[in-house]
């Protein structure tokens, strides 16, 4: 009897879970965003809680919470009750912090649970018009000719843009003076200004610039071209082997959320991003090339990049700025 008692106990939970999925939300559920309005998670966020507001009749809403490469808004989330309205938009710092930061606040994987990787695009390298660079091949034969003279600015210290360069100089044997700023807009401004020779940043970031005359694009650092820059050649392809790395942008929620109502969660995102405006944006706006994994996809995808990117800081002995 104790046992059948046990077991109706067991199978009343999973119905009571089940049902209680099935009527979320009930209330307006928060995407923490762990960087300031502006750049690439922030319009995402916004994006899909439109949409999933349209279909599920609740608001979303996109709390900012920006700081320490993304380190304060995503312990904040981490430490946020897990019943499902609280969810945290992440970018690719996500499976880095935790090397990078001392004190960063939370653990990737074991203090999350995770929802998707909604999609990723290659980083892109570019210069200002006027500078006599036409290729990343023609920055590597000046950097070796000179070493340190080519500068190079990102947005921080240990940023997948920062790592990015440091594994650069490794296969290519060549010396770059690395800038570091505070963010996108800063460098991007720096750029424009003559006063770095190169930045590098999302393709999203940097590709309005291109576009626009004002910069020229040297190097994308995906497998393939970028589909918004299809003139301008990967790292591989200008004898830079094996540095392959790709931005990425995935939802994730507090460590105990219930499984039912991230299944849930994660049927709405799906139904939301095979929406043809919504791929459009996502496409043309950010460049970014549509993953949608499964949690469980993601949970490897993040145990992958976490574990490629501490060897990297470790090896090189980076520090946050």
């Amino acid at each position: 009897m104790s046992a059948f008692r046990t077991l109706l106990v067991v199978l009343v939970a999973l119905v009571s879970f089940n049902s209680y999925s099935q009527t979320w939300p009930t209330k307006p559920v928060k995407f923490i965003v762990p960087y300031p309005p502006g750049g690439t998670v922030d319009p995402l966020a916004r994006l899909l809680g439109i949409k999933l507001g349209e279909s599920l009749g609740q608001q979303f809403v996109v709390e900012n919470r920006p700081g320490a490469g993304g380190a304060i808004g995503t312990a904040a989330g981490a430490r946020s009750a897990p019943d499902g309205y609280t969810f945290v938009f992440v970018f690719d710092a996500h499976a880095v912090n935790s090397s990078l930061l001392a004190n960063a606040g939370y653990d990737p994987q074991k203090d999350f649970a995770s929802v998707m990787v909604v999609g990723t695009a290659p980083y892109a390298i570019a210069t200002l018009s006027s500078k006599p660079y036409a290729s990343f091949a023609e920055v590597v034969k000046a950097a070796k000719a000179n070493p340190g003279a080519v500068s190079v600015g990102s947005i921080g210290n240990g940023t997948l843009a920062h790592l990015i360069l440091v594994l650069a100089q490794h296969a290519g044997g060549f010396q770059i003076n690395h800038i570091p700023f505070k963010g996108g807009g800063p460098m991007t401004q720096a750029v424009l200004g003559g006063q770095v020779d190169l930045g590098i940043g999302s393709a999203a970031l940097l590709t309005p610039h291109v576009k626009g005359g004002k910069m020229r694009a040297v190097a994308v650092t995906g497998d393939k071209r970028a589909p918004t820059l299809p003139d301008t050649a990967t790292l591989g392809e200008q004898g830079i082997p094996g540095v392959v790395v790709h931005a990425w942008w995935g939802i994730v929620a507090p460590a105990g959320t219930p499984r039912p109502i991230i299944d849930r969660f994660h049927a709405e995102l799906a139904k939301a991003l095979s929406l043809p405006d919504v791929r459009k944006v996502l496409a043309e706006n950010i460049g970014m090339e549509l993953l949608v994994s499964t949690p469980e996809q993601m949970d490897r995808f993040v145990a992958v990049e976490a574990q490629r990117w501490a060897k990297v800081i470790r090896e090189n002995g980076i520090k946050a700025d």
